[in-house]
């Protein structure tokens, strides 16, 4: 195979490691097609009048990575950034986490090219109900869910899931994170950085490890990073540093992570918290910690800096945030990275509960949540854990590799080639 490179796409970079896991489990070459693209993608147009009377046109996409395991799963981003080539790379992520996890989903992921934070709440909501008016095609509850990711919420949830209701009738199940009120599931806002840590926790176990009195820094504070930082706490862990958009605080002490949340809501960041002192997000990333977990955007660790980085261990709260160039130098330097089709699915499985609660019309209570979270996450850490050792490989080739050989299996099965 070619060498990594930071020159690649974000989805050059994750066919890049599915090519080394079907080389790995020697893929016939039939199955290796069907699975080496996405099966389906779309590009709409998503016209929105602005507030001065203008008609501004943006670009939306949906993408259906592969759907041999279940119904298409994957959020929708708003984002400057949000191109065919990003939706491809986070719907081929979306395959790998829910077979990796073992749920009854496929992979998909949407995006629509624009900044949100530029955008009235009434241009944001008529954005967003008919870029569903443009997709609701494709979707549906056995066909392709929905779900938030960067640039949107529970609120954005609520306006698809309203906007496909008036086309198919009242479905809930369309899209997972919404509000509590129209079918949420509890723990759902707070199961992508509780997943992290119980990924984190069960990893520590299994190689005989305490993460008492260890130390963590934190790229990222949004939904993720928050109850990251929160729920790291809660297995002896020190939070030292944290970041944003804006900037970041260090105390080596130990941050007060409540005060800081309260402060970041208030101030809309924690630069500037009085409790520390300022660090920038690249700083952050070179900081001597036991624990470092990007929870931010990708490909923030790369050839570049790689080198510098000072923690031992790495957990990919955010998705693709080590490119494979980058991965080889850490691997090199005998850091262990719990990959982002690992750590990063706790929101997926709790959508999955979502998913699962609307269809049967009854909401389950937030510690059988919490509960059936645990009973996922550590299951597919003890499996990659168990891979990797079997192997001798880094625990991403060993997630790769069963996660790529599940899906190949169900297609095997299913017959489609």
């Amino acid at each position: 195979m070619q060498a990594p490179s930071d020159e690649m796409t974000p989805f050059e970079a994750v066919t890049w490691w599915f090519d080394r896991a079907a080389e790995q489990l020697r893929l016939r070459d039939d199955v290796l097609q069907l699975m080496r693209r996405p099966w389906r993608e779309l590009q709409v147009q998503v016209p929105v009048r602005r507030e001065d009377g203008r008609l501004q046109v943006f670009v939306g996409y949906r993408v259906q990575h592969n759907g041999a395991r279940g119904p298409y799963k994957g959020g929708v981003r708003y984002h400057p950034k949000a191109n065919l080539d990003e939706v491809r790379a986070l719907a081929a992520l979306m395959t790998w986490k829910t077979a990796l996890a073992e749920i009854p989903f496929g992979g998909a992921k949407g995006g629509v090219q624009c900044d949100p934070g530029s955008l009235t709440v009434e241009e944001l909501r008529q954005l967003t109900r008919r870029y569903i008016q443009q997709i609701a095609h494709l979707i549906g509850v056995n066909r392709d869910i929905a779900a938030p990711d960067l640039g949107t919420n529970a609120q954005t949830m609520a306006w698809m899931m309203d906007a496909y209701g008036q086309i198919y009738g009242h479905s809930p199940a369309i899209v997972t994170g919404k509000p509590i009120e129209l079918g949420g599931s509890v723990g759902r806002d707070a199961a992508p950085g509780r997943g992290a840590v119980f990924c984190l926790a069960e990893w520590a176990r299994l190689g005989g490890r305490s993460l008492e009195g260890t130390t963590a820094a934190i790229q990222g504070f949004g939904q993720v990073g928050s109850w990251t930082a929160r729920s790291i706490q809660s297995v002896g862990c020190k939070v030292i540093a944290v970041s944003d958009w804006h900037g970041g605080v260090l105390n080596e002490a130990g941050l007060d992570i409540e005060a800081l949340a309260e402060y970041a809501r208030f101030s809309g960041s924690v630069a500037g918290f009085p409790e520390g002192q300022p660090v920038s997000n690249n700083a952050l990333l070179e900081l001597p910690c036991d624990i470092l977990v990007p929870a931010a955007v990708e490909s923030v660790i790369h050839v570049g800096n790689a080198d510098r980085v000072r923690a031992r261990f790495i957990v990919e709260a955010a998705n693709h945030p080590v490119t494979p160039a980058a991965d080889a130098i850490l691997a090199e330097r005998g850091i262990t990275i719990l990959p982002d089709i690992l750590v990063n699915s706790g929101g997926v499985v709790v959508s999955y509960f979502e998913w699962a609660q609307n269809i049967q019309e009854f909401r389950w209570e937030e510690d059988r949540v919490n509960d059936e979270l645990h009973k996922i996450m550590t299951r597919a850490t003890h499996q990659v854990f168990e891979r990797a050792c079997e192997d001798k490989v880094t625990p991403r080739e060993a997630a790769y590799a069963l996660a790529v050989d599940r899906v190949a299996r169900i297609i095997d099965l299913r017959g489609f080639v």
